[in-house]
């Protein structure tokens, strides 16, 4: 029997700790706001993704953010990739039976459980599956076997990330299927176009990142245009 597991990997939303590329124009407080709808959202996805387990690599502690039905594992290792890779392995030491494991991060809201399905079902027919981001980064990837070295030493958070992840699975001769391509959160320019794009394809899954995005978005014209008519 193959079981299958929805892996999130996320960092609690702190201000100060998350989404500082967001600032300004956000507060902290406003960027921690995008980055638990963000979570809220991607979590909601995952949850209601059929799989056997559902799991949160977690950086920090739990809040009321987070939907029952997750087994919480804390992150380890210090950089991007020695997180990654201890994710994958804290999840495949937990069953005996083969494992399809699908990774997502907080930063694609937009996301959908059909995507989702698609990675899983992929990993049936290769060894693993990667959905690039507009970036240069990815927002997904799943393995059918524990391999640390498939992340070890691959430069995380750049415009070739991407590219050298892909570089990695071919050096360990891995079959490879590819996801769709999405754009991830970075900036507020990211966040407003996230939000828009979803708002046009009225996607369900990212009503609370939607939301809360249309009110910063708010403020920060309605703070612009009093600053255009004072000059």
């Amino acid at each position: 029997m193959t079981l299958t597991t929805i892996l999130v990997i996320a960092k609690a939303p702190v201000p100060g700790r998350v989404k500082t590329r967001l600032c300004p124009p956000c507060t902290p407080e406003e960027a921690a706001s995008l980055a638990e709808g963000a979570l809220i959202d991607t979590l909601n996805t995952a949850i209601n993704t059929p799989a056997d387990h559902h799991v949160i690599a977690l950086d920090g502690y739990p809040g009321e953010w987070l939907p029952s039905g997750f087994q919480i594992f804390a992150q380890r290792g210090d950089g991007l990739d020695e997180r990654l890779a201890a994710a994958f392995a804290d999840v495949f030491a937990t069953e005996a039976e083969a494992q399809r494991v699908v990774l997502i991060g907080m930063d694609t809201p937009q996301i959908t459980t059909q995507d989702l399905i698609a990675a899983r079902d992929m990993l049936a027919t290769h060894d693993a599956v990667i959905g690039l981001a507009e970036d240069g980064g990815w927002w997904c990837i799943g393995l059918q076997a524990r391999n640390d070295d498939v992340f070890i030493g691959v430069p995380m958070s750049l415009e070739t990330t991407g590219v050298q992840q892909l570089r990695r699975l071919s050096h360990h001769k891995l079959s490879v299927a590819h996801l769709r391509k999405l754009r991830d959160v970075d900036t507020f320019t990211d966040a407003v176009a996230v939000a828009c794009e979803n708002d046009a394809v009225g996607c369900a899954q990212t009503r609370v990142f939607a939301q809360r995005v249309e009110e910063v978005n708010h403020r920060v014209t309605t703070e612009l245009a009093k600053e255009t008519q004072s000059r």
